[in-house]
């Protein structure tokens, strides 16, 4: 205790019960507001990193599925009997399935399996290499970037075939399936995927322009093959006639849309909505019979809400005809 100059001893002062009370009072609110804004800004942040990251994956997923389509049907010019895959009774280089998904190590899309992640479809391609040796000249690359060596008959063209698997983790991906030197093998292209969908381009002229006159599912073009009456005496020559007739080689451009998923929280707030990845009109007018092509958020499973989404697509016209015109 001190003592005033010339006077009486001073006594020191505390804070009072109600000063500390508001002092506490405005500590915690300062703490709340600079939480909510650091978790308001880790959250911007998770939503901008993982719209990059979308971007990024969706353009590389539509790169490599763009030029598989420009390289189908290749064939080369410098055999006598014409280019394989060109000739009326070689299979199709475009084919399709719809809703499906396949094994790693089936033969080609054979075997189909049901349980596609929001039925999303499978996008075959075939077309013959080119160069001699296990990687041909490195001028045609398979789905995985690989070499193909050129094919000696119909039966021996590669493949490059899209579908959408899960992982050992149950997230789903866009994958490419290709034939290799010690069998058939699948590699991941870009994860996070909630749907995977095909429409194929139809040229119906007679004779055929090259020009798509309407843009139909996998389902639609096995409906009208499925209407084909072959020809020949035994089942060998009927297939080859199939082979002829196949509305498959009808196909002269893919069109393709791929919806695409970040992490969980990524959404930044954003409301749920829906996607139609052919646009609304296709959607209503099909979405029914065409399963994935609309997705709505608020009908996902809980786990796959509040996450970031990114919907790509784009048409690609085929450079190579899968038929002599």
């Amino acid at each position: 205790m001190r003592r005033r100059q010339g006077g009486a001893p001073r006594r020191a002062r505390g804070v009072t019960m109600a000063e500390l009370t508001v002092a506490l009072a405005l500590g915690a609110l300062v703490a709340l507001v600079g939480s909510a804004l650091l978790v308001s800004a880790s959250a911007s942040y998770l939503n901008q990193a993982e719209a990059a990251r979308l971007n990024d994956g969706g353009l590389y997923a539509l790169q490599t599925i763009g030029r598989a389509v420009r390289q189908s049907a290749f064939g080369g010019w410098d055999d006598d009997a014409g280019p394989l895959g060109a000739r009326p009774e070689d299979g199709a280089s475009v084919s399709g399935i719809d809703a499906r998904t396949l094994g790693r190590d089936s033969e080609g899309i054979e075997l189909p399996l049901g349980g596609a992640v929001n039925g999303s479809d499978v996008l075959a391609l075939r077309y013959v290499g080119a160069g001699a040796g296990a990687d041909g000249d490195g001028s045609v690359l398979n789905c995985a970037g690989f070499g193909v060596a050129k094919a000696a008959s119909d039966a021996q063209r590669s493949w490059s075939i899209f579908y959408v698997g899960s992982d050992a983790g149950g997230e789903a991906e866009l994958r490419c399936k290709y034939r290799g030197a010690n069998g058939w093998g699948a590699d991941a292209i870009v994860r996070g995927v909630d749907s995977f969908q095909v429409l194929y381009g139809l040229d119906t002229d007679d004779p055929a322009d090259g020009v798509a006159n309407l843009y139909v599912n996998a389902s639609a073009i096995e409906g009208l093959d499925g209407a084909l009456v072959p020809l020949g005496a035994n089942a060998a020559e009927r297939a080859l006639d199939r082979n002829r007739k196949t509305h498959w080689k009808r196909v002269v451009s893919v069109k393709v849309a791929l919806l695409l998923h970040g992490a969980p929280g990524s959404a930044g707030g954003a409301l749920p909505a829906r996607f139609d990845l052919f646009g609304k009109a296709y959607s209503d007018a099909w979405g029914g019979g065409d399963t994935g092509v609309a997705i709505d958020e608020k009908i996902l499973p809980p786990a796959q809400r509040g996450r970031a989404r990114r919907m790509v697509d784009a048409t690609i016209l085929l450079r190579n005809p899968q038929s002599e015109r």
